[in-house]
């Protein structure tokens, strides 16, 4: 088994921590560089993990992921740039970050993998996007598979999807959030009481979601099984159409793939 260091504990790093030992990773194949000493203190007594320094990480492991911000990167990479060694795999989480970025801070011949992961990855449900870079191979592939499917499900695509993968799948709870928020709030206005309404819409989206997984039918479908012509689904759809929600979905999305570019490209 290889060992996996990940750089950088803040939320989603702890996440994929406790997804692999779910998964049944040993505790001894894993490390953790994290700089914080009451960070690193907590997450030693809650899984048992060795913390350790980023450099200590980066020359011990095989496998490295880097889970910090985007605008962290490059200060990271220059900090384990001089340990990394051949035969080492680079996973990056960073949203907008290109393997080619990593690959030109880092020694000639790095295999780099690209991740896009999300938040249901909490909760074991995630969606990670995969893509590979210039030096990567089928087992390198395959291990940074196994590691995302510890929090949920992988695909890969081609690096050129990735800001759009960003846009639909990276961002998208936040937009159903803001949907299941806006139900409520409807809820409320339609004189049911908060709780009332948040039990309704909640429990609404998580079996529509089951629906759409397991029967495997096309939403249009599923879609018009709930909107009887003249009825009250009917009714509601023509006002979302009219209000054109359908051209707002998709500007939003233009929009988030756009920053995603624009972050790759080092914009502010």
């Amino acid at each position: 088994m290889t060992t996996v260091a990940i750089l950088g504990a803040g939320v989603m790093g702890e996440t994929l921590l406790s997804g692999l030992l779910r998964a049944g990773r040993h505790v001894d194949d894993l490390l953790v560089g994290e700089k914080r000493s009451e960070r690193a203190a907590e997450l030693r007594e809650r899984y048992g993990v060795v913390t350790v320094d980023n450099i200590e990480a980066a020359k011990t492991a095989d496998t490295l992921v880097l889970v910090v911000k985007p605008q962290d990167m490059a200060d990271l990479l220059g900090e384990i740039s001089s340990v990394v060694r051949p035969g080492q795999l680079v996973v990056s989480l960073a949203a907008g970050i290109t393997t080619a970025f990593i690959e030109s801070r880092l020694p000639e011949g790095i295999a780099v993998v690209r991740v896009m992961p999300n938040t249901p990855a909490l909760v074991d449900e995630g969606m990670a996007a995969i893509s590979r870079g210039v030096h990567c191979d089928e087992p390198h592939l395959a291990e940074v598979e196994s590691l995302m499917a510890s929090t949920g499900r992988v695909l890969r695509v081609p690096e050129r999807q990735q800001d759009a993968v960003t846009a639909i799948s990276g961002s998208g709870p936040a937009y159903l959030f803001f949907v299941v928020e806006a139900m409520i709030e409807a809820g409320v206005h339609l004189g049911l009481p908060r709780g009332t309404a948040s039990e309704l819409v909640i429990q609404t989206v998580v079996g529509s979601a089951k629906l759409l997984r397991e029967t495997g039918e096309h939403p249009v479908v599923l879609r018009e099984r709930v909107t009887s012509p003249g009825g009250t689904t009917a009714a509601a759809i023509r006002e979302l159409e009219d209000h054109k929600v359908r051209a707002a979905f998709l500007t939003a999305l233009e929009a988030a793939r756009d920053r995603s570019r624009a972050l790759a490209e080092g914009m502010p």
